[in-house]
């Protein structure tokens, strides 16, 4: 057999083995994500998620692994970047001392609608 400068060799019988189990469970969960997949993310029981850890780690490099247990959505899956992405975007609390005239301006000048008056008499209460 005629061995090609830079490719690696093989032998014939890699090419003829069938597909074991862990084979078979991986094309399983490929193809149940491909087509559990909706909105961008991939949802998966808590079950699953335990047996295959490392395949949906992976996958939430990517997308969001949303993780179910008895039929309804515990937790979800975001890699460190997501997820640091979502932080920076969380609500920043201002002092009174930071705020701009005109923000100043547009609460001392803001009103109640009509329609929500009742709830004063909570405020009183």
């Amino acid at each position: 057999m005629n061995h090609v400068r830079g490719t690696p060799r093989r032998d014939r019988q890699s090419y003829n083995k069938k597909p074991n189990k862990a084979h078979l469970r991986i094309i399983w969960i490929l193809r149940t994500i491909h087509t559990v997949s909706i909105e961008d993310s991939v949802i998966v029981s808590a079950a699953e998620f335990h047996r295959n850890v490392g395949v949906y780690q992976d996958i939430a490099l990517t997308k969001p692994v949303t993780i179910t247990k008895n039929g309804r959505e515990r937790t979800v899956l975001l890699s460190a970047r997501e997820y640091a992405r979502l932080k920076r975007r969380d609500r920043r609390v201002l002092t009174a001392g930071e705020l701009s005239e005109h923000q100043v301006d547009a609460i001392r000048n803001a009103r109640v609608p009509d329609q929500y008056a009742d709830l004063d008499k909570e405020i009183k209460a």
